[in-house]
């Protein structure tokens, strides 16, 4: 087993992924400025495997701490997840998702170059397709983000692509990630936003376990079965075990590669809030309110290549997605805060 860099390792997908390769005997070193997550998550992590991890509490821009952890772990992989993440504040505050998403992944690329290590999976997004015409999404379609935040995975895909035509050595796999969802099993670490939720399903369970009055429905007008906007929400585990796999392919083929992960069928906003009611058993209220600017009516990903290279295929329907959700959520009704500890 290996010694694997987890950048934003304390965070939603992160922590997942840390459960995942704890689990699979690999040593983990997590690197994290806790700017969007809880340092509870990796102790979460730590009481699911009975195993510890390495934690550094520090930038991805800070290129004096990445050279430390570098000369203190040999390190043989490092998943990339650190960044900003929300479209909308992406919009008001483009130059510090282009400082923290751009910057801060080539900061990282320098530190991995004067290490000497080579292999590299990054968290990109199928933002990076913008609002394509044709469904289902495949990897050759082109890319055109629409907003900043999509324009900084695009970036970083494209030097990254360059960094690997430079040196043969390198490895590198682009994964552009659809809806994650979902929570562990154990209910111990779950998606845990600062703040007012910026994806549907958290702001669901918030409102399902009283935190919020109700959800805003953007719009019920769209050209969908019942008007309201469809996406492909992949389970968190299902997401990080594809990582998994795209490790084991780094270790085959050199070069650089791109795979949606998704799991080709898109549900509606009604169907979910249908799907969390179902699970939760609690009435999720809601008001439909008017459309925002850039949002796709449908959109979901055709995963035939990774399955196909990587052989990983999404196991979990939204009926798990929406059980796991619940049992964080009505764990930690407000997240990792501390008066919620169990």
């Amino acid at each position: 087993m290996s010694t694997i860099l987890v950048t934003g390792g304390a965070g939603y997908i992160g922590s997942h992924m840390c459960v995942e390769l704890l689990q699979a005997g690999h040593e983990v070193v997590v690197l994290d400025n806790l700017s969007n997550s809880s340092a509870r998550s990796l102790e979460a992590v730590e009481r699911i495997t009975q195993r510890s991890l390495h934690f550094h509490e520090v930038d991805v821009r800070d290129t004096d701490a990445l050279r430390k952890i570098f000369a203190t772990y040999e390190l043989e992989s490092v998943l990339h997840f650190a960044g900003l993440k929300a479209v909308g504040e992406s919009v008001s505050e483009p130059a510090s998702y282009y400082d923290n998403n751009v910057v801060g992944s080539l900061r990282l690329v320098e530190a991995m170059m004067e290490a000497g290590v080579h292999n590299l999976v990054f968290s990109s997004s199928a933002t990076v397709y913008g609002m394509p015409e044709e469904m289902p999404i495949t990897e050759s379609f082109q890319t055109g983000p629409i907003n900043p935040y999509g324009q900084t995975k695009l970036h970083v895909e494209q030097m990254l692509t360059d960094i690997a035509g430079s040196n043969p050595d390198w490895r590198i796999s682009l994964l552009r990630y659809f809806n994650p969802v979902g929570a562990h099993a154990s209910g111990e670490i779950g998606e845990n936003p600062n703040g007012i939720p910026n994806n549907l399903v958290p702001f669901i369970s918030q409102v399902a376990v009283g935190r919020r009055p109700h959800l805003n429905v953007f719009s019920d007008d769209y050209p969908t079965p019942d008007g309201t906007g469809i996406r492909d929400y992949i389970h968190v585990v299902d997401l990080v075990r594809g990582h998994m796999k795209a490790l084991e392919f780094l270790r085959r083929n050199p070069g650089i590669h791109v795979h949606n992960l998704g799991t080709g069928r898109g549900y509606s906003v009604l169907e979910m809030i249908r799907a969390f009611e179902a699970a939760s058993g609690r009435q999720v209220e809601y008001r439909v309110v008017e459309r925002r600017p850039g949002d796709a009516a449908v959109s979901y990903a055709d995963p035939a290549k990774a399955e196909r290279e990587l052989g990983w295929k999404a196991e979990f329907g939204i009926e798990r997605m929406c059980e796991d959700v619940w049992r964080w959520q009505s764990h930690y009704p407000n997240g990792f805060d501390a008066a919620d500890s169990p």
